[in-house]
């Protein structure tokens, strides 16, 4: 019996999708990589479509598919003026959440998340009693790893193909003593709502968990405060935490990060304006990035 007879419908259909979604990811890679290295030159549609291995008429109908915009735009999105241009216009921006009264609940733009943390005491016993579900799922940045604790989402992974394991392996290290079962039905509708834009509704929010020490949860909090469309930095968010120099820490924290897109440590950026390391790759960093840019056009 081939491996493929074995699985459900329900998981047929999902490695489906996840096959789908991780070619049309593995274009834009391509085409990122190219605008990346090559962005000065301001390289035209036909030029990226060839570094993309796909005509410009395809690249360009998956570029409108995939982030909403051209990509033209997409390019100007990702350039290095542009990065520096929206850190100027962001430097207040933690100021200014917390002047208007976003200081409680996180929230990440149009998306509502509420969210709490596990206590220290949960943190150290390394998840011990904790059942964690899991699924593995597409999305726009290619494959999504969803992790579901009893009160919420505790982590969020993303991979290429072929990685699954790597991803569900990373995951499991940072809470080596819980027991872990896949369950894609019981996260299909949560990867459903991270991505999906139309699904982004206050009256429904995500909760998410926070599984870490007392100082990363409070630098976690604090991303969801980084509006989309807004960088900052790690030293910003060291001075937000009264721990100026902690802008080291405010980095291993951002890293550790186990929910990714959600609790947004992509709008984290350097101090130059430099895209700096991303635990889940530079280029899903300018992908992801390029795509909220989409949905604020």
């Amino acid at each position: 019996m081939t491996r493929t007879a074995m699985l459900s419908p329900d998981r047929v259909c999902a490695s489906t999708s996840l096959d789908a979604a991780a070619d049309d990811y593995d274009v834009v890679r391509r085409a990122i990589a190219h605008i990346r290295g090559n962005w000065r030159q301001q390289p035209d549609i036909a030029t990226i479509a060839e570094a993309a291995q796909v005509t410009p008429t395809e690249l360009h109908h998956l570029f409108r598919r995939w982030a909403g915009l051209t990509p033209k735009d997409f390019l100007q999105a990702l350039t290095l003026d542009r990065a520096r241009e929206l850190l100027r216009d962001s430097a207040s921006v933690l100021e200014a959440t917390y002047e208007v009264g976003l200081s409680g609940p996180g929230r990440l733009h149009d998306l509502f998340v509420t969210h709490e943390a596990m206590s220290p005491g949960e943190w150290k016993a390394g998840g011990e009693g904790l059942t964690l579900r899991y699924g593995f799922h597409a999305s726009p940045f290619g494959g999504a790893l969803v992790m579901l604790a009893p009160r919420g989402l505790a982590g969020l992974g993303l991979f290429d193909p072929g990685d699954e394991q790597s991803a569900l392996e990373d995951m499991k290290r940072r809470w080596p003593k819980a027991a872990y079962v896949e369950n894609p039905a019981a996260t299909t509708s949560v990867a459903a709502r991270i991505f999906d834009p139309d699904l982004w509704r206050q009256d429904q929010p995500l909760r998410v968990v926070l599984i870490g020490t007392d100082f990363e949860v409070r630098v976690w909090e604090t991303l969801l405060r980084i509006p989309m469309g807004h960088f900052t930095t790690y030293s910003d968010i060291a001075r937000k935490l009264e721990a100026p120099k902690a802008a080291r820490a405010v980095g291993a924290a951002v890293g550790k990060n186990p929910v990714s897109f959600v609790v947004p440590c992509h709008r984290v950026i350097g101090k130059s304006g430099e895209l700096t390391g991303y635990h889940w790759g530079l280029t899903r960093k300018r992908a992801m990035l390029g795509w909220e840019a989409g949905r604020l056009a």
